[in-house]
């Protein structure tokens, strides 16, 4: 769990909810503030330097010494949970393997329509 290079820096976002860490092994890391690790972002190809939340806490931004900067849009744990049951739901309604209680994980996760539906 965690980095496998030192941390190079760190940075709150602006609700203060959510860290994010900047790492030597090429990952950013975003943690909740009990520590537990949230996602891992991928994609860098060196070590990144420095992470900054967007003042609304949607957009994170993180430079490397692959001499990149890369932005990443940052999902509530809600947000998460919505799509994660939406890319779910075929696998849970058709599955003949799974018990009924496991058909019915994502009972009332549901997102707000979109405007193109």
């Amino acid at each position: 769990r965690g980095h496998e290079s030192p941390v190079m820096t760190v940075e709150f976002s602006p609700d203060g909810k959510t860290l994010a860490s900047a790492s030597n092994d090429k990952t950013v890391r975003l943690w909740d503030i009990q520590g537990q690790e949230l996602a891992v972002l991928r994609g860098h190809e060196s070590e990144v330097r420095t992470v900054e939340f967007s003042p609304d806490g949607k957009t994170l931004a993180s430079a490397s010494d692959d001499n990149t900067v890369r932005l990443w849009r940052i999902e509530t744990l809600d947000e998460l949970l919505i799509r994660g049951c939406q890319w779910l739901h075929d696998y849970l309604s058709t599955n003949s393997h799974l018990s009924d209680s496991d058909k019915h994980l994502c009972d009332g996760i549901s997102s707000k329509p979109s405007p193109t539906q």
